[in-house]
Parts: C-alpha cells; sequence; structure tokens
C-alpha cells in the first residue's frame, strides 16, 4: 500500500509585491554603488537572468542607463556533478571584457544553502577578475551550508527544510509569484 503525498501550495509574493521587491533592489543597487557606472548585472540560469533583466530595466527607468547583463551558465562548476577533468568549455565563461574590473551583481532566484552562489562565483572568477561581487536575490529561505549572504534580498522566508520555495516568472512559466509549497 502506498501513500498519497499531498502537496499544499500558499502563495508568499504576488506580481505587485514582486515588482515592488526588484524596484527596491534597483534602488538599494543604485544607493550602495553610488550608481551604475563600473557595474554589471549577471544572472544565474535559467531564472536569475531574468530577474537580472528586469532589474536592468529598472535602472534604465530611474537612471536613464542601461546596465550591462551577463547569464551565468553553473553546469561545470556545481558540486554535485562530476567533471571530465578538462576545465570549463567556452560556452560556460562569460565575456572577460564584460567582467574585468567591473562590480558584478549576481542574481539568484532563491538563495537556500548557498552552493548555487559558490558555483557561480566560480564561475564568474573563471572568466576574469571582477573588482567585487555583490549578491542579489528575490528570495532567501535559510539554511545555508555554506558562509554567503545576500547584499540584496527581496523577501527573507524562513522555511522548514521539509519545504520548497518556488519562483515562477511570466518568462519560463507565464505568471509571477512565489509560493511555498508543503507537503
Amino acid at each position: 500500500m502506498t501513500t498519497m503525498q499531498q502537496e499544499q501550495e500558499h502563495e508568499l509574493m504576488d506580481e505587485m509585491a514582486m515588482r515592488r521587491a526588484l524596484t527596491r533592489i534597483a534602488h538599494e543597487i543604485l544607493e550602495r554603488n553610488k550608481g551604475v557606472d563600473n557595474c554589471v548585472l549577471a544572472g544565474i540560469r535559467t531564472r536569475g537572468i531574468y530577474l537580472a533583466e528586469r532589474i536592468a530595466d529598472r535602472i534604465e527607468e530611474i537612471e536613464g542607463v542601461r546596465v550591462p547583463v551577463a547569464e551565468v551558465d553553473i553546469s561545470w562548476f556545481r558540486d554535485d556533478r562530476e567533471r571530465d577533468g578538462e576545465g570549463p568549455g567556452r560556452e560556460y565563461r562569460i565575456d572577460r571584457f564584460i567582467i574585468q574590473e567591473r562590480k558584478v551583481v549576481l542574481f539568484d532566484d532563491v538563495l537556500y544553502t548557498g552552493r548555487t552562489v559558490r558555483a557561480a562565483m566560480d564561475a564568474v572568477m573563471a572568466s576574469g577578475r571582477p573588482e567585487m561581487i555583490q549578491l542579489a536575490v528575490l528570495v532567501d529561505r535559510g539554511h545555508r551550508e555554506l558562509p554567503i549572504r545576500p547584499d540584496y534580498v527581496g523577501k527573507n522566508i524562513p522555511t522548514a527544510k521539509a519545504e520548497e520555495i518556488e519562483v515562477r516568472l511570466k518568462e519560463v512559466d507565464g505568471t509571477d509569484a512565489v509560493v511555498i509549497l508543503q507537503r
């Protein structure tokens, strides 16, 4: 006899709450960096890149300046996958010109253990030498396994380990929402 797991879903952020959080993060980035000169936004594939693009749009609305946006593919840098030993191929590298001696603001949708962010920092460092790396996340759910702390947070949502946070974006999922799934 098998037991059926039932998932309960509760919406934590709707489209407007997400918009407000991203607008606040855009203002915080501008304030902390005294503008966006010498900055680049780097989004972790998949949802982080869309958040970085949205922040770039907000900054352009506020400052009238378009910030460069780069996509970070962490596939080769993850610590839960075997590597072939040859190092990351060209497809995993960010254009060196984009990040060299610049402030890189790294974006992810959910910060949990910190392992994805560590892999993303490794990917950035393998592509060049940024002046600094800052971290922006839409949701910080806690439970860190590595000493990583975000510089910009849309919303802190303490969770149990059995719970899951799901960020839904129009670009990928057809709707904007942050939900918590409980089993």
